[in-house]
């Protein structure tokens, strides 16, 4: 397969956040890893609903912050996650989904390993999940 197609099949869209170049009017582009990485972010901090077209599309980690941190509850967002990740995210196969409590900070850092399909090359991202709602101090 040529190098092309496989940076077609890894895909390219709009930054997240999205970005603008005021100056050549242009939107900043995120690339391959790049967009996977930031699209795997979009997805864990969508609430199923929030998109019009795509009703279902999300990962709702949302109700799970105010109860008590147990192995039953990392099992759950880890089933969450990896559910979310399998039926939007067809670029990559999850291979495992950790979780870091940071009680101090209150936040759980969610560290997703994956294997981009197309490359078989191994990536990872770590998204904090925050329990605490954010605040101006």
């Amino acid at each position: 397969m040529s190098t092309t197609q496989e940076q077609s099949f890894l895909g390219r869209g709009w930054q997240f956040p999205p970005s603008f170049l005021a100056e050549m009017s242009q939107v900043l582009i995120s690339e391959q890893e790049d967009d996977i990485n930031q699209s795997l972010e979009v997805l864990l901090s969508t609430r199923p609903g929030e998109r019009i077209m795509q009703l279902d599309y999300g990962c709702d980690l949302t109700p799970l912050l105010y109860e008590p941190i147990t192995l039953t509850l990392k099992t759950h967002m880890k089933e969450l996650i990896g559910t979310a990740i399998l039926l939007y995210e067809p670029r990559i196969t999850a291979e495992e989904i950790k979780l870091e409590e940071q009680m101090s900070e209150g936040v759980i850092l969610i560290s997703i390993e994956y294997i981009i399909k197309e490359t078989n090359a191994r990536n990872n991202l770590v998204f904090p999940f925050y329990l605490n709602e954010g605040t101006n101090v």
